[in-house]
């Protein structure tokens, strides 16, 4: 995967996962902590650290600024 991508498996699989909870945050009523554990996150807050990291947003601010759209 690294060959390909140039990212670590782990991170590969964790962008994957961050994009996905992207999609699920906007568009199903599940909450942070749903999302993070359908996923396979160990925990919300651990979910809510790589996610803020990833997309400069904290995936509630997400989940609120499409509950107003």
């Amino acid at each position: 995967i690294k060959a390909l991508t140039g990212l670590s498996t782990t991170i590969f699989v964790r962008n994957y996962k961050l994009s996905k909870s992207l999609s699920m945050l906007k568009e199903t009523d599940k909450s942070v902590s749903e999302v993070a554990y359908e996923l396979g996150f160990s925990s919300p807050a651990y979910f809510s650290k790589c996610f803020s990291e990833w997309s400069g947003k904290s995936p509630s601010t997400v989940q609120k600024e499409n509950a107003h759209e």
